[in-house]
């Protein structure tokens, strides 16, 4: 063995390269894209991690599409920036901060603000850098030098920028409306925030008596503890079962109130009676009935979810769902519950805790944001902003159609403080937006106090394309790499964050802040159920990284993920899931091993002007199709990393080296490699310059194994790396359609005689005869040229070009109409193999003529079901098929 291959461990050992190289590309800043440097920017910007626990599969594929695309970018010469981040995830991370405390028997009020805040400081400045690392050990090419963080000053600035520029653009306000509230967070959550699952419920018809006493009506609702904060009866005013009623009072029960009966369009008719409770408070449509009808509001439930001091005293305090059986339970006992009906609706969670989310009447700031919408949908008709798949753009589209405005305040003590001030000297009442903090009044020089409530998370990260680049300051970074090109996200957040980044992008900077979106599939179990902590199907890709190496999760994925399809991994069985990976990468191991043991003294050039460089008159046909087939493999990879189909790239390069390249040519050329034939320098030559090319191929999916053994090729010198080498290019002198026709005859010949002797059961050490007559002039001249490697590779002592004397035998046929004969006279033992095939001849013909018995019994034929029938008709005729090959098969040997 060589000095090249030495220092290779004889088995991949994952562990013992990546975390070393990883730190080698850091030190020599293989990732970092000078501002000054020469190239075609390409810039994919992360979508920030939160900074809440370590990173699940999700986070692996993103993380690892993205790798893929920038790693591809720069192989191809562009100014690659992938820029990192994270996310302070307000709610989240207060979360978690709020259960340590917790366990510690406290509450984030005993600590007072500024105490939790350095507190939550203090947790994020232990996982910041915990999700680098792990980053890093799936390979992320990240540009660490400009990674930033949502709450870091800069982009802090760049917040209050926002907000106070549409706050003077009156496109920020402050308003009362009914929000999402989850009472288990404490905070208003935007419409996006509050996500809707389907769940069995019932409606619930409620009698309320008329004030009058000449009769009742009957109410529809699905939350009948909110009738405690009711204010009206609503109905449509087209409505002639009702049209009387309109302007009179009910008596509402438990609450002893009267409350009138209104008219008003929203109304629906068919829902449940056509007659509806109005509760302005606690839901949207109410509250606009109410606006227009002048109604009061009632909130009668406090911020925790339980009945207020609002409510009748026997039920203040109960959480609402007990109010819920309560209410029920008392209109039951007055004779007023009119019936129920399942009911099946979508109910809103909390995105983050799952708390069913209650609309809930509240002071709340908002962004005004059709105005920012028009410009964000006309960039996608105009073609300048484009989704794939693109069934996503429609949804992209609808959602701006029908956009909303969005709740940014949050009742939370972590993240961004709302930058507005209150004056609270008597008599002032100014209320100022300011992009510096305020010490007193602007109007009045009175003392001030700042808003409570911090910006919604995704307010910083809307801004994240141009803030993390130095916005609001003209600088360098933003002018050279703004806009970006590629967002590589989940569909979960294309309205969370998404479409909110190409407003901000629009509105700021005059552009989209990215061309393509690529919305790729999500993380599924094989019972394609979402992998999430809760079900505890999930995957630790670090446990993943720790056994297989970061390779072959990397390849797994890449290789699972057509464009808008899922993933599908079992999390019960690792090595079911990750093994083909780890096996790809053992077998490119172990043939860069081979090559690289086997490369006595300097390699000739492939090609060029070098004097020492191949002449094409040297080469061999399996020279020449290895060649020509490396030229195609670059030509369809190149494409599919283009057009985003990464695992068709993946598909290819796996096939071409462990197909072609390990299985083929290497096995072929092992007795030049070896000095038993010679042209040995003309083998290491082309091995060396395929492999070389392969790799680069193969690079931005596994970068460990590739620049590994790169590196170790000749020609390589200290400080090289794979990671900005060229990337190949197509090489018209490289294609050769007649040699990959004639070689691919070689192929099938060898795997047509491999079949027949598995078929036949010739022991592997024993040598056969083969015929091959029919065949075309080319295919003749390719395997008479080829005729050792057909003897080596398929153990075949001899190969005549003529009809075959002998009678014992298998045939087959190419795909050319060569005829193949393989004499096994000699090669197996006749007689028992007689015997084994006259007995499952025997045993199947036993089975048809018992099938025929039972299809024949008009009895159960008209019975059984349909399909049982046809699965009982398949089985006949598959049982007959068998019978007629093993009798071929009898015919073919010779069998009495």
């Amino acid at each position: 063995m060589t000095d090249l291959a030495t220092d290779l461990a004889p088995q991949y050992d994952p562990t013992a390269i990546e975390t070393a190289l990883y730190r080698w590309w850091d030190g020599h800043g293989v990732h970092h894209a000078p501002t000054d440097a020469p190239g075609e920017p390409f810039v994919i910007m992360m979508p920030p991690p939160n900074v809440t626990a370590v990173l699940h599969a999700g986070h692996a594929l993103n993380n690892t599409v993205q790798d893929v695309l920038v790693r591809f970018e720069r192989m191809r010469g562009r100014l690659a920036l992938w820029l990192p981040g994270t996310d302070h995830a307000g709610i989240a991370t207060q979360n978690v901060v709020e259960k340590q405390l917790a366990k510690e028997g406290q509450t984030r009020f005993d600590l007072g603000r500024d105490a939790f805040e350095a507190r939550v400081w203090a947790h994020v400045r232990v996982t910041g850098p915990a999700i680098r690392g792990q980053l890093e050990a799936l390979g992320c090419s990240c540009d660490w030098e400009r990674q930033y963080f949502t709450l870091d000053e800069d982009l802090s600035r760049a917040v209050r920028e926002v907000f106070v520029s549409l706050h003077e653009k009156g496109l920020v306000y402050r308003g009362k409306y009914i929000i999402h509230w989850c009472p288990r967070c404490l905070t208003a959550l935007s419409n996006e925030e509050a996500e809707k699952e389907e769940v069995a419920g019932t409606i619930w018809r409620l009698r309320y008596p008329l004030a009058d006493g000449s009769g009742s009506v009957v109410v529809a609702t699905t939350r009948p503890e909110t009738m405690l904060g009711d204010t009206a009866v609503a109905v449509h005013p087209a409505d002639p079962r009702y049209r009387a009623l309109v302007g009179k009072e009910v008596a509402l029960p438990l609450a002893d109130r009267r409350i009138p009966v209104v008219a008003d369009a929203a109304v629906d008719p068919a829902f449940g009676t056509g007659a509806v409770k109005v509760t302005p408070a606690h839901d949207p449509t109410d509250f606009e009935i109410a606006q227009r009808a002048g109604l009061p509001a009632i909130d009668v439930m406090t911020p925790e979810a339980r009945m207020a001091e609002t409510v009748p005293g026997r039920f203040r305090g109960l959480d609402r769902f007990e109010a819920r059986r309560r209410v029920v339970a008392e209109f039951e006992a007055l004779g007023l519950l009119a019936g129920t009906d399942e009911h099946r609706h979508a109910v809103g969670h909390c995105y983050r805790c799952d708390t069913v989310v209650e609309p809930r009447l509240s002071d709340q700031w908002f962004v005004r944001m059709a105005p920012l919408a028009r410009p964000a949908l006309q960039a996608y008709r105009d073609g300048r902003l484009r989704f794939l798949p693109e069934r996503r753009g429609d949804e992209y589209a609808n959602w701006m159609e029908n956009i909303r405005d969005w709740c940014i305040s949050r009742q939370l003590w972590w993240g961004h403080r709302i930058p507005v001030w209150y004056c609270e000297a008597a008599g002032c009442g100014h209320v100022a937006a300011s992009r510096t903090d305020l010490a007193a009044c602007p109007a009045c020089r009175g003392p001030v106090r700042q808003d409570d409530d911090v910006l919604d998370t995704w307010f910083s990260s809307w801004l994240v394309p141009f803030s993390s680049l130095g916005w609001p300051d003209d600088t360098p970074d933003l002018r050279r790499f703004y806009p970006g090109h590629v967002l590589v996200t989940a569909p979960e957040i294309l309205f969370f964050w998404v479409a909110r980044m190409v407003m901000a992008g629009c509105e700021f900077m005059g552009e989209p802040p990215f061309a393509t979106v690529y919305l790729h599939g999500t993380v599924r179990d094989t019972q394609h159920r979402k992998m999430s902590k809760s079900l505890g199907n999930g995957i630790d890709p670090l446990e993943v990284v720790e056994r297989y190496g970061a390779d072959a999760l990397r390849y797994t994925l890449v290789s699972s993920l057509a464009v808008g399809t899922d993933v599908i991994l079992d999390p019960a069985d690792l090595e079911a899931s990750f093994a083909p990976g780890r096996n790809f990468c053992n077998k490119l191991w172990n043939a860069g091993r081979f090559l690289l043991s086997n490369l006595e003294g300097p390699v000739r050039p492939l090609a060029g002007p070098h004097p020492d460089a191949v002449r094409p008159e040297e080469l061999t046909l399996a020279d020449r199709w290895i060649v020509a087939r490396c030229n195609r493999a670059v030509v369809e990879a190149t494409d599919a990393y283009a057009r985003y189909r990464l695992n068709d790239a993946a598909a290819t390069i796996y096939r071409f080296l462990w197909n072609e390249y390990a299985d083929w040519y290497i096995e072929q050329v092992k007795p030049r490699l070896y000095g038993e034939t010679p042209g040995g320098d003309v083998a290491r030559a082309v091995a060396v310059r395929v492999f070389d090319t392969a790799l680069r191929l193969l690079h931005p999916v596994t970068p460990f194994i590739t620049e590994t053994l790169w590196r170790r090729l000749p020609g390589r010198r200290p400080g090289d790396s794979i990671t900005v080498a060229r990337w190949p290019q197509p090489d018209a002198r490289a294609v050769h359609d007649a040699a990959e026709r004639d070689f691919g005859m070689v192929q099938e010949l060898v795997g047509a005689i491999r079949a027949i002797r598995a078929e036949y059961g010739v022991p592997p050490g024993r040598t056969v005869r083969a015929y091959v007559t029919g065949a075309p002039a080319d295919t003749v001249v390719a395997l008479t040229d080829e005729m050792e490697t057909v003897g080596r590779l398929a153990k075949v002592s001899a190969l005549t070009f003529q009809e075959p004397a002998e009678t014992v035998g298998a045939h087959a046929v190419l795909t050319d109409g060569t005829a193949v004969f393989v004499a096994l006279g000699d090669a197996i033992d006749l007689r028992k193999e007689c015997d084994r095939l006259g007995a499952e001849v025997a045993r199947l013909t036993g089975l048809v003529a018992g099938q025929e018995r039972k299809l024949a019994n008009e009895q159960f034929v008209a019975r059984a079901p349909a399909d049982v029938v046809a699965r009982e008709r398949e089985k006949l005729a598959s049982w007959r098929e068998q019978v007629e090959v093993l009798a071929g098969k009898r015919r073919q040997l010779g069998c009495a």
